[in-house]
């Protein structure tokens, strides 16, 4: 895969959190990437506030449907979680228990912010903060049950971050989320890498490469662009018609298969479309999927001995 701006180009790598101007744009650096950089705002109740609000709605919106079911119903949550025997069903409720506590938690924090901005001095010992602070750790642990959409796999960081950001300054949690971006570049790298090293071993492949590295490269572009920023009514559509081409090109070979050759062609077809899949996830998420992504390559590995 080609370099791009969010790439390391230094033979020696600047420190994380290093600091550069890129035409105009101001990135820091992070385990061999360069990420569009956006200041903290002020560490304030009403700012963590917003952003465990942004947390939860991005939680919920990547993970497998019917967590939000319970909504602030804890206690009957809990109960369906207890009484439950059977293995499968205890696991659903299970998730739906994290979901009711993860909603528990956040109506805490807003009340608490709203005490504040009335004038109610609260610090960390307040009981109110500290059953704040439990009723995420209840869905922090109670969430390793919780799939992705994708049905593949749970997404702990989703579950870990509005924890993270409940217990930490927001300039540090910021900084935790560079890291994880960079993580979700090398995953999209990775993915795209050997997918294109893949097909590259036949010839009726031979076009898709570049499609592949257009995709990369717009993938990493949304990873980490706030979807307040302008430039996102360019960024996501590049990246939408990005996934597109993918789309088409395998498309396209699967109808015109013929001969032998065609359980190869049918089968890369699908690791195009599987590819493009797993990016779209990835991407979305802003987080690394390891589970996903080690399955991807070895089916890979094993397309490539078949065809080799």
């Amino acid at each position: 895969m080609s370099q791009s701006v969010s790439e390391a180009v230094d033979t020696t790598a600047p420190a994380n959190g290093c600091l550069r101007d890129f035409d105009g744009i101001q990135r820091v650096f992070y385990d061999g990437y360069w990420i569009k950089y956006y200041a903290p705002p002020a560490d304030t109740l009403a700012a963590k506030k917003q952003l465990i609000q942004a947390l939860t709605r991005r939680l919920f919106n990547h993970v497998e449907h019917g967590i939000n079911i319970p909504g602030r119903r804890l206690e009957e949550a809990r109960s369906a979680y207890e009484q439950e025997t059977d293995p499968a069903r205890k696991r659903v409720k299970q998730a739906m228990l994290a979901g009711a506590y993860f909603n528990r938690a956040a109506d805490i924090f807003t009340k608490l912010v709203e005490l504040q901005e009335l004038g109610v001095a609260i610090n960390q010992r307040n009981e109110l903060m500290r059953e704040c602070g439990q009723c995420l750790l209840h869905a922090l642990d109670l969430g390793k049950a919780v799939r992705h959409r994708n049905g593949d796999e749970s997404i702990d960081e989703l579950w870990g971050e509005p924890f993270k950001a409940f217990t930490i300054p927001i300039q540090d949690f910021y900084n935790s989320r560079y890291i994880k971006i960079a993580q979700t570049m090398r995953d999209i790298d990775q993915i795209a890498g050997g997918l294109a090293d893949t097909l590259a071993c036949c010839p009726l492949f031979g076009d898709i490469a570049p499609l592949v590295r257009e995709l990369a490269e717009a993938a990493k572009r949304k990873c980490e662009t706030l979807r307040t920023d302008s430039v996102i009514f360019d960024v996501w559509p590049r990246f939408v018609v990005a996934g597109d081409r993918m789309t088409e090109f395998a498309e396209t070979l699967a109808a015109n298969t013929e001969g032998e050759a065609t359980s190869h062609i049918e089968e890369g077809a699908q690791l195009i479309q599987d590819a493009k899949s797993l990016l779209t996830h990835i991407t979305r998420a802003r987080v690394a999927m390891p589970k996903s992504s080690a399955d991807f390559l070895a089916r890979c590995e094993r397309f490539r001995r078949s065809v080799g």
